[in-house]
């Protein structure tokens, strides 16, 4: 068996079930902020504030950016192993992504930690 250095999970079912798992967590986190929006709590940046200066939304937060960037990575794995074949082109272009997803995580890490 071939493994991919590149591979997040090292296994089609590790990889599928850490896509499931952040997809869930995803759903949640935005059931979630979706009903504090529309729930008519979140309409001054004071509100906004006050509800991300509390740990455990800080927490939720992290984890679902952790979500997101597994999930993205994953997704993006595929497709550049499956349509982008030499790699010579492949692996530049998933050395980007990396290089993004990390800056987008460095991002939001700094995001939360000023609120």
């Amino acid at each position: 068996m071939v493994k991919q250095a590149t591979a997040l999970g090292r296994s089609g079912l590790q990889d599928w079930l850490i896509q499931r798992v952040s997809a869930v967590i995803l759903a949640l986190y935005t059931i979630f902020i979706s009903t504090r929006i529309f729930g008519n709590s979140l309409h001054s940046y004071l509100a906004w504030r006050d509800l991300f200066a509390s740990g455990w939304v800080k927490t939720a937060t992290i984890f679902a950016l952790l979500s997101l960037i597994a999930h993205a990575w994953i997704g993006m794995w595929t497709m550049t192993t499956d349509y982008l074949k030499p790699v010579v082109i492949r692996l530049p272009v998933q050395v980007l992504m990396i290089l993004a997803l990390v800056l987008y995580f460095i991002w939001g890490i700094h995001i939360i930690g000023e609120i």
